[in-house]
């Protein structure tokens, strides 16, 4: 099968960064199904990793995908050949920049029946990071405006987790405020449900003077260093953060303790890395967004579609990921 493979210890931009190749076919074990791929997504987790790949070491990157099984494993019992499925895949197993993948059924589910692969393709990873963090670590209830009169932030509200967190928060009746850097990026967060949209700057004083005077929980999807002390200003008494990203040093948890706040990670590889008992909840999430999507309560967030699986176009991918300017999220059709 063709693949494209990421080469450590390059530039991203190198012409040795990422090269075109040829892989054998995968073959379907215990509880995998093989997924011809149609569509894969790209993330700011494909440049972490490959900025954290060693020097000459090899790596099939791109995590979630849209695509039609072609084969199931002895124990798989989910699909049948021929279906349609999305997943966002784990990170030690071969990823979705090739033909064909393996993932255990168990993070799977039936692609949205009204989008392209593209545009189901956008969904799977930021959806689930979205889902989980709101509903399984800040706590929301997970229902049509079940979490009415209560107020989230979401740090960085046009990439692609922010912008499922927006509507997704906006859907179970939070009042969503979002931060956005451009004028595009916050017409952006507008269209998806945000009701308050503010710059990048101090967050406390921004939605002091849209205002906003606290908020009961905040989702930061990027920067936290850069926002850490005003999260801790405008985060109500007995709030909550949930956290994605990676910071470069040491931050002081102290600053929330007179409020109690209750601090949080959401890391949604996490459940395939060790085999929790409630992996399947992965799947079972990935098909109440499929519903969403096909009752018109939730959009795809793709935005920039590129054609053909190849060196080139993953490269271009990477690099128009790291420049800080996406709104939503990238495809690549193979």
């Amino acid at each position: 099968m063709k693949a494209v493979i990421a080469v450590g210890g390059h530039d991203p931009a190198s012409p040795q960064a990422f090269v075109d190749a040829e892989r054998p076919m995968p073959r379907p074990e215990e509880r995998d199904i093989l997924v011809r791929i149609a569509a894969a997504g790209v993330n700011p987790v494909d440049t972490k990793v490959f900025g954290r790949l060693a020097p000459g070491e090899e790596r099939i990157l791109g995590f979630d995908a849209c695509g039609v099984v072609t084969g199931i494993g002895p124990k798989a019992r989910c699909f049948e050949v021929g279906q349609t499925v999305y997943y966002a895949g784990t990170p030690i197993r071969p990823g979705s920049n090739a033909e064909y993948q393996l993932v255990d059924e168990r993070l799977a589910a039936l692609a949205p029946a009204n989008l392209d692969p593209g545009q189901a393709a956008a969904l799977p990873l930021t959806g689930l990071t979205a889902w989980e963090g709101l509903f399984d670590r800040l706590g929301f209830t997970p229902a049509p405006g079940a979490n009415a009169g209560k107020r989230l932030l979401v740090i960085g509200g046009a990439g692609g987790v922010g912008s499922m967190a927006v509507q997704l928060g906006a859907w179970a009746g939070l009042a969503v405020s979002a931060t956005a850097g451009r004028p595009e990026s916050a017409a952006w967060c507008r269209e998806l449900g945000a009701t308050t949209v503010i710059g990048r700057g101090d967050v406390a004083e921004e939605l002091a003077r849209a205002g906003v005077a606290a908020v009961e929980a905040i989702y930061c999807t990027t920067h936290m260093e850069e926002h850490w002390a005003a999260m801790a200003k405008v985060l109500a008494p007995q709030g909550a953060v949930c956290l994605i990203d990676d910071p470069t040093g040491p931050l002081d948890i102290t600053l929330f303790k007179q409020k109690s706040a209750r601090i949080c990670w959401e890391f949604m590889f996490t459940r395939s890395l060790f085999t929790t008992g409630d992996m399947p909840r992965q799947g079972l999430i990935l098909d109440s967004l499929a519903r969403m999507v096909e009752a018109g309560t939730l959009r795809t967030t793709a935005s920039a579609v590129s054609q053909g699986l190849t060196a080139a176009t993953v490269q271009a991918a990477h690099l128009r990921q790291k420049s800080g300017t996406m709104v939503g999220k990238q495809v690549i059709i193979v």
